[in-house]
């Protein structure tokens, strides 16, 4: 045989002495690593192994790092399944990361191998109350041994919380402050129950004094992150999730409050990245789940978003959020009964859930219940300030049932080119029931407020004006109750009075309703610096927030800052898209104020197209026209906005300096008076030029 041939046969076997030896230490390799793996899965870690690991894993327990911990302590009771103390130390580092089932069984198997059944009552109580157990949680937090009162207390506490037994939890934190005055546990689950019964400042100073009393305490820092993000805003609060992550990066609900905010400011990506890490941390994390489906709802991907959300199994489905998020991609994909059930729970738990209100009134309306949706949005449109979406729903319900001047009335209302004033949401209720309610809960506020609305929407002013103050003297850390104060003193016309008051929510809570109260107050009482500040304070902490950049849009617009405002709308339109009439008409006026009129013209046209019944709109369009020279279509669309909105100021100006440019003088003259007559009207000097020529 040739050596070629040699060599056309030993390919043709497969392998050669080379690829034999090849697979024979491949074959020795795998051997040692499976002898090596059996070797140390079977056989127990030494006692003293297993204390040792114990040991290292309370440590990390103290340090706040439980995952760690658990992670430390797991591996030491899979060593040695009769070491009581791995077994307690895992289940404390369980009940640190929440997970009470878990942390239950591994009490038992510690009493199981030994540890004194005496000293778990606390723990076994807090278990408990993680899985929602609280009814039989405080006697069992009672039962804590004297050196574990405290935490007996705190657990207590916790457990009367979650039933609504506020005076009760009260008292138990205030037992256990009365103990131990500088326990950082303690301050962190006052700051926490100040949180939830509505008592934003003392859970900011409970909150401050734990952080300050325990700098690396997980817990104490994600309550910070949470009050500082209502106080401040989203970009403040990140700072403190982040350090409570430095502490323990796999710390699943510091996770989800991280990814949450992150959402909110915008930082999409990585909200994404820390919903991942959270599901790395926890697999199948329903809160992760969720909050990557209301990315993909913000992104208009909602059949991703409707597949993701389904991953949760149902276990989060009677949140607010995932109603609210349910019932949208129910209603987007044309389920409306679904949609109906999700919405109405929703409005059944948050009666002045506008946007809940709003979603539901749009099914009620496809599913042919006209009357449903009116009633739905009934306390919606007896405000001032109703927006035209909420009014134009109406208005479609009014039609449905043939009402057709009912239906004009409200159209006409959405078509006006400016809103009226905020007032407090209106009550359901009649006042005597709210008083009634009120009468029996003295000290409660929650009680009171929906009384306040009702003697608002009844017009006793003067007695609203008495119950407002009263519980905004008896609740100063109380947000809502100041808000109400400022409410009812818009009414009265007193601007810099409400302005005050709200300013000290804001102070509590910075949200968009806050915001928007504390800008319009010092707007009308003539402090529009003071305004323009606060709305940038908060633009600042909520960069994506359209309530406040619409609002700065239309400030820069009247200032005739037209390159920031486009600025400002562009980054609105890529967020919401380009079927909102009122936002491409301001983009319209915005490039028309830069002279780019084909662009100015565009959104004019498509502004128009989707509202032409809109005298803002149709201004919007016919001024872009005649930026660009077409006088004659510019006069038609002035003319129609003047018939729609006869009285106001800006719409006869922009008339006025057309009539003026066709030579049209008398004309000219009329509208530019009609304008003075304002006496808000800006741009008085150019329009007197006009009216005196």
């Amino acid at each position: 045989m040739t050596s070629s041939h040699r060599r056309a046969r030993a390919k043709s076997s497969g392998f050669g002495v080379r690829g034999v030896l090849v697979i024979g230490g491949a074959l020795a390799v795998l051997f040692a690593v499976l002898i090596g793996w059996f070797t140390l899965t079977t056989g127990k870690m030494s006692a003293a192994d297993a204390a040792e690991a114990t040991g290292r894993a309370e440590a990390l327990l103290k340090a706040d790092n439980a995952t760690a911990a658990r992670d430390l302590a797991a591996e030491a009771v899979r060593g040695d399944p009769d070491n009581e103390n791995a077994h307690i130390v895992l289940a404390r580092a369980l009940l640190a990361l929440q997970d009470g089932v878990g942390a239950e069984g591994e009490i038992q198997r510690a009493v199981d191998a030994g540890y004194d059944a005496r000293a778990v009552p606390q723990w076994r109580a807090e278990a408990w109350v993680l899985q929602g157990k609280t009814d039989k949680a405080p006697a069992e937090a009672d039962k804590a041994p004297a050196s574990q009162k405290v935490y007996g207390l705190r657990i207590r506490a916790r457990a009367l919380t979650a039933t609504g037994d506020y005076a009760g939890a009260q008292n138990a934190l205030a037992e256990a402050l009365r103990l131990a005055p500088n326990d950082a546990g303690v301050w962190t689950d006052l700051g926490r129950f100040r949180f939830a019964a509505g008592d934003l400042r003392g859970a900011a100073e409970a909150s401050d004094r734990a952080v300050k009393l325990a700098p690396g305490s997980v817990d104490a820092l994600v309550l910070r992150g949470e009050i500082v993000r209502s106080q401040y805003g989203l970009v403040a609060a990140l700072p403190w999730f982040e350090q409570a992550l430095k502490r323990d990066p796999a710390r699943h609900n510091a996770l989800i409050e991280y990814a949450a905010t992150l959402g909110d400011a915008g930082r999409t990506v990585d909200a994404i990245a820390a919903t991942r890490r959270a599901l790395a941390a926890h697999p199948g994390s329903p809160q992760a789940l969720y909050l990557q489906a209301v990315i993909a709802a913000r992104a208009g991907n909602f059949d991703l978003s409707r597949t993701i959300l389904e991953k949760t199994g149902g276990t989060i489905d009677d949140l607010p959020g995932t109603k609210l998020l349910g019932g949208t991609l129910d209603l987007e994909r044309g389920e409306y009964e679904q949609a109906i059930d999700k919405l109405t729970d929703l409005v059944a738990m948050q009666p002045m859930n506008i946007t809940a209100r709003k979603l539901l009134a749009v099914a009620l309306l496809r599913t042919d219940r006209a009357r449903n949706a009116i009633d739905m949005l009934r306390p919606v449109v007896a405000r001032a300030d109703a927006d035209s979406y909420a009014l134009t729903l109406v208005a479609r319900g009014f039609e449905r049932i043939g009402d057709r001047a009912s239906a004009s009335r409200f159209l006409d209302r959405a078509a006006f080119p400016a809103t009226g004033e905020s007032a407090a949401f209106s009550a359901d209720d009649s006042t005597a029931t709210l008083a009634a309610d009120a009468a029996q809960r003295p000290n409660d506020p929650q009680a009171t407020l929906p009384l306040i609305r009702g003697l608002i929407a009844n017009g006793d002013k003067g007695a609203a004006l008495s119950r407002a103050q009263d519980i905004a003297a008896k609740n100063p850390g109380a947000p809502g109750a100041q808000v109400v104060l400022g409410d009812v003193l818009m009414l009265l016309n007193r601007p810099a009075d409400a302005a005050a008051a709200y300013k000290r929510a804001a102070d509590l809570r910075f949200d968009e309703p806050t915001l928007l109260r504390l800008v319009d107050a010092l707007d009308r009482g003539g402090k529009r610096e003071e305004a323009a500040n606060a709305l940038a304070l908060f633009l600042s902490q909520n960069p994506v927030n359209i309530a406040a950049q619409r609002l700065s849009a239309h400030w820069q617009l009247a200032a005739g800052d037209y390159d920031a405002a486009i600025d400002t709308l562009e980054d609105i339109r890529s967020q919401i898209g380009d079927g909102d009439a009122a936002l491409n008409a301001e983009l319209a006026a915005a490039y028309a104020g830069v002279g780019e009129t084909g662009t100015a013209v565009d959104f004019g046209e498509a502004a128009y197209g989707l509202a032409p019944a809109n005298p803002a709109v149709a201004d919007a369009y016919g001024w872009a026209l005649f930026k660009g020279g077409d006088k004659d279509g510019a006069l038609e669309l002035l003319q129609k906005a003047v018939i729609l909105a006869p009285k106001h100021a800006g719409l006869r100006w922009h008339l006025a300096q057309v009539y003026a440019a066709l030579g049209r003088k008398a004309e000219a003259k009329q509208n530019a008076q009609a304008a003075l007559a304002d006496p808000g009207f800006p741009e008085r000097a150019a329009a007197l030029a006009v009216a005196n020529g």
